[in-house]
């Protein structure tokens, strides 16, 4: 019974630490192209947890994570600072574009009709 205990958590250590691999690369590769990134991490509830990155540039992405120990050590791993709040200079950096306007706002503000 123990060994079975026991090999189930080295299972679960072993499919974690491949999120933290996978999930360091995508942000490494997000902070490289954009000059830099920070992050703020958001509960999602059972699914996870969603990691939104800022580039220094103000663009911006995120990833969703099976827990906040993961995203942590992923954006620890890749060098990423993480914020408390996505608020004030965090989110003044953010930079959206026509495609943020139109999926997010577009229908309020003049974009579509939602037929």
């Amino acid at each position: 019974m123990a060994n079975t205990q026991q090999a189930e958590e080295t299972g679960a250590d072993a499919r974690a630490q491949r999120w933290v691999t996978k999930l360091a690369k995508e942000i490494t590769a997000f902070a490289k192209e954009r000059g830099g990134a920070d992050g703020q991490i958001a509960y999602l509830g059972q699914r996870g947890v969603r990691l939104v990155l800022v580039g220094a540039d103000g663009g911006w992405g995120d990833l969703v994570a099976p827990s906040r120990d993961v995203a942590e050590k992923a954006a620890r791993k890749a060098g990423v600072a993480l914020h408390e709040k996505l608020d004030g200079d965090l989110a003044a950096r953010i930079r959206t574009g026509p495609y943020e306007w139109e999926r997010m706002a577009g229908i309020q503000l003049g974009g579509p009709k939602n037929d």
